[in-house]
């Protein structure tokens, strides 16, 4: 597993998964979007720790930068 994503990519993902918990825990957003903001905010959170995304291999997508 080769690592695909850059650092602000990992950045925007770990704050938008922040942002979901945030939403789910003031109430703001509940029921079936509460639990699909937790699940996309949970995949976005283990993708940016391991710096690696699945849905950008068929693309050829990477937003790390050249070394």
């Amino acid at each position: 597993m080769k690592s695909n994503m850059g650092t602000l990519d990992r950045v925007i993902r770990i704050a938008l998964a922040a942002l979901f918990a945030v939403l789910i825990a003031t109430g703001v957003v509940v029921g079936t979007g509460a639990w699909i903001l937790g699940v996309l905010g949970a995949v976005f959170l283990v993708t940016a720790v391991v710096a690696f995304c699945p849905l950008y291999l068929p693309f050829g997508i990477s937003t790390r930068g050249k070394k």
